[in-house]
């Protein structure tokens, strides 16, 4: 009988967390405007904290929220450390053997953030051949910066460290996503440093779950069509990113 009842609470630990009520989050709030701490408040907001609240909700789930370093969340899923990663996680076919992604729900690609003085210098990512290439740790744009020949690649936990980096002379450029650094240059007033407009890699972000949550996964995507066409997504991508282009 012991044996019988403690098979039944592993069971109960790894089971489905769909239907759990409330739904752990992990995501890593230093990638503005998708996660990021309120200055004021100190609380985690964004486009992705929004969004993923809304999905919950529309399908009777409340969320928790976990902060946590960027390149743990993928492991966090895989071992049943949350439920949930949102965290402008894109869309690879090396995650996609890791987790299991929703439907997408958000279009991306990379830029090159470059220092102004070097606006004549630098304006491919060809030009970064043998030079040294900034990005946030396990991110598609360290990925992409492995790529350029000869180039080195600081990694670094936040995007904010590899901006400064660069403004320090530490390395030529920073490979990042395309509205994280439109953001990032709005809100700092920087005015050292420019986006090149070319944009690299164009792909979609996803939230994420174990690839054994195959009912969790369903789940979100019931509660991602919910919001579009009720028209709550849409509220929520003006709020962070103003109307869409028609």
């Amino acid at each position: 009988m012991k044996k019988i009842l403690t098979a039944l609470m592993i069971g109960s630990l790894f089971s489905s967390v769909a239907s759990a009520g409330t739904l752990l989050v992990g995501t890593d709030a230093g990638f503005a405007p998708f996660e990021y701490k309120d200055p004021k408040t100190n609380e985690i907001v964004g486009f992705d904290i929004d969004l993923i609240t809304a999905m919950a909700k529309a399908v009777g789930d409340d969320v928790k929220i976990q902060n946590m370093q960027f390149a743990g969340i993928i492991p966090a899923l895989q071992t049943n450390m949350i439920d949930v990663a949102a965290a402008a996680l894109t869309i690879t076919a090396e995650r996609q053997k890791q987790v299991l992604f929703t439907d997408p729900y958000y279009d991306v690609g990379l830029v090159m953030v470059i220092r102004k003085k070097d606006a004549d210098k630098y304006k491919t990512l060809d030009d970064m051949q043998g030079k040294r290439i900034c990005s946030q740790i396990g991110t598609t744009g360290a990925i992409l910066g492995k790529q350029v020949k000869g180039a080195t690649v600081g990694e670094y936990d936040q995007m904010g460290d590899a901006m400064m980096e660069l403004k320090m002379n530490g390395c030529d450029s920073v490979l990042v996503d395309k509205t994280v650094t439109e953001y990032y240059i709005a809100q700092q007033g920087d005015k050292d440093i420019m986006m090149v407009p070319h944009l690299y890699n164009p792909k979609q972000n996803g939230f994420a779950v174990s690839k054994r949550n195959t009912e969790l996964a369903a789940k979100l995507n019931k509660g991602l069509k919910i919001i579009r066409e009720n028209g709550e997504y849409d509220k929520i991508y003006e709020k962070w990113f103003g109307k869409k282009a028609q």
